[in-house]
């Protein structure tokens, strides 16, 4: 299993805090998009230092497709090389049995907490294997200078509108930049664009790919709308090469000033506005457009990710209070403040300090709160083949492989048949 630690994760960090002849070295396994490297660095840091334990911190692949293969590969093994995994919201269902418990060691009051919705989330036959690290929903950036320049009084709520903004502003500033674009979002084959998709299609009425029991509901009209919809932006107001983004990629063209509108998540901000930004005091983040039809409305995608302890590392004890400090108000409230990760603390959300620093937290707490959830629940085990044959039939259609009715008809009989007698 070192072979495999040394393949797909990276020693970020070798050891963080000074070790007592008492303390003990926890190893805890983050990702880098964004700041998030350094954010789960700093926390570590500080739990170290009070502590007097040691921390090691593996970088694990951006991509949530890559980092849950490594996991399931080192959690497969019993290995102990890792004591803390950061874990997406979607996976708790598919990964219980290698976690423990984390109430025999965080207090109740703790818990209950955060958010009741993602805390039954990460409750699974009544263990509670994550503790919430933090939430996310997609939500809608734009350059409030360039709406200005070119007469839009309010930001698009509609697809439609956000077209026509796109189309006007990506036409003007053309003249003076040829690599500006009006829309950038996540396009490429891989859970990102699985995310964005499901937000087009439950904003056209078309339901969650496969609802609360399990009926695989995804070829529908509204479906259909949706991805003829976002198909018809590629190479249009979004790049060709849109197809190869991920949130990274979508957020450097934006944040270097080369696109009106993004759709990303809510880290983006901090970095927006940080020095050296093209964009720095440009920007404002909107719940993203609806779309038309029967059931039309504005859907952000559930995300966020969690915090838990293996059930094979040999310092749990000592690997929960890592947990329990990084995901405590404290530490929320400074990544809040700092990098702009949204809280699973509701009252964090009240706090003058954190949305002085994010203001949009306080204006679209409905959206993170009404987030719509990705089929993980009713697929259980099934999820990541469930969400890979998904994002690979709109990939075919963004692609001009296949059209709406191809791909959705194809998915419908593909999904039917993983379910067999149940997803579970």
């Amino acid at each position: 299993m070192k072979k495999a630690l040394t393949v797909g994760l990276t020693f970020a960090l070798s050891a963080l805090g000074a070790a007592s002849a008492q303390g003990v070295t926890i190893t805890i396994a983050c990702g880098a998009v964004g700041q998030e490297l350094e954010f789960c660095r700093s926390g570590s840091d500080a739990w170290a230092k009070k502590t007097g334990n040691t921390v090691k911190i593996l970088q694990s692949p951006n991509l949530t497709n890559d980092r849950l293969g490594l996991y399931q590969q080192q959690l497969a093994a019993r290995s102990s090389d890792i004591d803390v995994y950061q874990m997406d919201v979607i996976w708790p269902g598919l990964l219980a049995q290698h976690f423990i418990d984390l109430k025999q060691y965080i207090p109740a009051a703790e818990v209950n907490a955060h958010f009741p919705a993602i805390i039954r989330n990460n409750t699974i036959g009544g263990k509670l294997v994550g503790m919430p690290w933090f939430t996310d929903a997609g939500v809608l950036y734009y350059r409030t200078d360039l709406l200005q320049k070119y007469g839009f009084k309010n930001p698009p709520k509609t697809w439609a509108e956000l077209e026509r903004q796109a189309r006007t502003i990506q036409a003007g500033e053309r003249k003076s930049n040829n690599r500006f674009v009006g829309f950038v979002f996540q396009g490429r084959n891989y859970e990102g664009l699985a995310c964005d998709a499901l937000e087009w299609i439950s904003s056209f009425g078309g339901g969650s790919v496969i609802d609360a029991n399990g009926n695989v509901t995804i070829n529908n009209a509204g479906a259909r709308n949706a991805l003829r919809t976002a198909a018809s932006w590629v190479g249009t107001i979004a790049p060709s090469g849109v197809t190869t983004y991920d949130e990274e990629a979508a957020r450097n063209v934006f944040q270097a000033g080369n696109a009106a509108f993004m759709r990303n998540w809510p880290y983006a901000w901090a970095l927006a506005q940080g020095e050296g930004s093209a964009v720095r005091s440009k920007v404002g983040v909107v719940a993203l457009p609806a779309g038309t039809g029967t059931g039309a409305r504005s859907a952000g995608t559930l995300g966020g990710w969690q915090l838990g302890v293996s059930a094979y590392s040999r310092n749990q004890k000592v690997a929960a209070d890592l947990v329990r400090y990084l995901t405590g108000r404290e530490e929320q409230k400074r990544r809040a403040v700092e990098g702009s990760y949204n809280p699973t603390i509701a009252a964090l959300y009240k706090d003058q300090d954190v949305l002085k620093a994010v203001p949009f937290f306080g204006s679209l707490y409905n959206v993170f709160t009404n987030a719509v959830a990705r089929p993980s629940s009713p697929t259980a085990s099934k999820y990541n083949q469930v969400s890979n044959q998904f994002a690979s039939a709109v990939y075919a259609v963004l692609t001009k492989r296949q059209t709406p009715e191809q791909a959705l008809s194809g998915l419908q009989t593909s999904l039917t048949r993983l379910k067999g007698a149940g997803f579970r």
